[in-house]
């Protein structure tokens, strides 16, 4: 199975930016997506999850600003975040977790600067 980020790249404070990531490449079923983060000498953390029944968990560093959706049909998982700022700057990873394994996307870098 592959996961194929998009939507990265330089944000201005205050703006908004959306991330998608499809699954591809194999027969399998969601239990639950998402997405997590490294900033540089920082480790990974979670952003937000989804489970395939739509419940979904967010960090308090980002709760109230982003949301996270599901599209079950295309296997792909957003991220929509508003107002982003210096901090949220990182390399955000898809993760995929199905019944009998967890994926992860190559990452897609987040820069929020003016």
């Amino acid at each position: 199975v592959q996961l194929q980020a998009s939507g990265g790249g330089l944000v201005q404070p205050g703006g908004s930016l959306r991330l998608s990531c499809a699954a591809s490449g194999g027969i399998f079923s969601i239990n639950v997506m998402g997405w997590y983060r490294q900033a540089p000498g920082k480790q990974r953390e979670l952003v937000a999850t989804i489970t395939r029944g739509g419940v979904t968990n967010y960090a308090d560093s980002v709760q109230g600003r982003s949301t996270i959706s599901l599209d079950n049909a295309k296997n792909t998982v957003y991220l929509q975040m508003n107002s982003p700022k210096p901090e949220d700057t990182a390399v955000y990873y898809c993760n995929l977790r199905a019944t009998t394994f967890v994926s992860w996307g190559q990452g897609t870098l987040v820069t929020v600067s003016s």
